[in-house]
């Protein structure tokens, strides 16, 4: 009964010990975020089990290397030489053939979850994603729109099909759990299913230059009619990335109630002057200022007449005509369309991009 009672002993303490570790210790410790995807069940499972096998073992190690310590340690008085262990071949074969099998076993759960997260859902929808240092972008190739957010219904199936246009980057979204890198010249694919609604972030989970750490997007999972209601907005928004600075700079120069800044209301395009010089021809002519100075209107002219419009005043025009407050209009509408497309612009570049266009 001595030994059995050791037996007994060892393995309460082990199967306590375990569930303590795994309530008390490991589960706190390695929480993992909210789980927001179908693929998160599967992979989620993989993660306990990996934390029993951990809090397992553990215990089975330090519970008996510690109770051996304790219980048969060497009494005072006690000067007699232990027995000689020289093996125990059953023992040997135990503790060879039972990892073997828990790693085989782990193994081949793994493989299993792989080809569950890989496999095609029917009704899949497609979002082609383009990553950058440091940025991310979004199209969606049946809805025809670009965005600069990852948009997605909520237990639609989505299938991402991923590009890098310089280094290696990685996507991931924490609460979905899947993760794919982008591949330059390759074409990566990551699919997954959103199951909780909500706002999440992508990461880059690459190393991939300086502001590795910015590069992070928005995501909304939303219900099905509040994504047909933003591809409906988006479909009807200027795709200002879609349009050259010309482009950009003619829509600029359009009146204010069209989303131009009313160029048009002072600015002739046919060469006959109105409240400010014509921009027909504009370009690198030069213009006879009230201070008897003559300069050319290239473009550090015309970005200084924009941003300080009574620095350099033309002969036959007037001060405080133009607007002072260029700057700030500008840098606001420029941060309005980083956060909605994702892009930078200059609005001052386009325009004189556009007076270039003229001549």
């Amino acid at each position: 009964m001595g030994k059995n009672k050791h037996l007994i002993i060892v393995a309460a303490l082990v199967i306590l010990t375990t569930l303590v570790l795994q309530f008390l210790v490991f589960g706190p410790m390695f929480r993992l975020p909210t789980q927001a995807s179908a693929e998160g069940i599967l992979i989620d499972r993989m993660f306990q089990g990996h934390f029993w096998m951990i809090s397992f073992l553990f215990a089975l190690i330090m519970v008996i290397m510690i109770y051996a310590v304790v219980v048969f340690r060497r009494r005072a008085g006690d000067e007699e030489e232990g027995p000689h262990v020289h093996g125990n071949t059953a023992l040997e074969i135990i503790w060879t053939i039972v990892p073997t099998i828990a790693v085989i076993g782990f193994g081949v759960w793994g493989t299993v979850t792989l080809a569950q997260l890989l496999e095609a859902k029917p009704n899949e929808m497609v979002v082609e994603v383009t990553g950058k240092q440091w940025q991310w972008s979004f199209t969606y190739p049946e809805q025809d729109v670009k965005a600069p957010q990852l948009v997605l219904p909520v237990n639609q199936p989505v299938v991402l099909h991923m590009e890098s246009q310089d280094v290696l980057h990685s996507f991931w979204v924490p609460e979905f759990r899947v993760k794919q890198d982008l591949v330059p010249g390759r074409t990566t694919t990551l699919r997954f299913t959103p199951t909780l609604p909500g706002d999440y972030k992508v990461l880059c989970a690459e190393i991939c230059g300086l502001e590795h750490t910015g590069m992070v997007a928005d995501v909304h999972v939303v219900s099905a009619a509040e994504f047909a209601s933003w591809v409906e907005e988006r479909s009807v928004a200027i795709q200002y990335a879609d349009l050259t600075p010309e482009q950009r700079g003619e829509f600029w120069y359009g009146p204010e109630g069209d989303g131009g800044f009313g160029c048009n209301s002072c600015h002739s395009l046919d060469g006959v002057a109105g409240a400010g010089p014509s921009w027909l021809g504009l370009w690198l002519r030069q213009e006879q200022l009230t201070d008897g100075s003559t300069i050319t209107a290239d473009e550090a002219y015309i970005r200084n007449s924009i941003l300080n419009p009574n620095d350099q005043i033309v002969v036959g025009f007037n001060a405080d005509v133009m607007p002072q407050n260029y700057e700030e209009l500008f840098a606001a509408r420029q941060a309005e369309i980083l956060a909605s497309d994702g892009i930078e612009i200059d609005i001052i570049a386009d325009i004189i991009a556009y007076i270039q266009s003229l001549e």
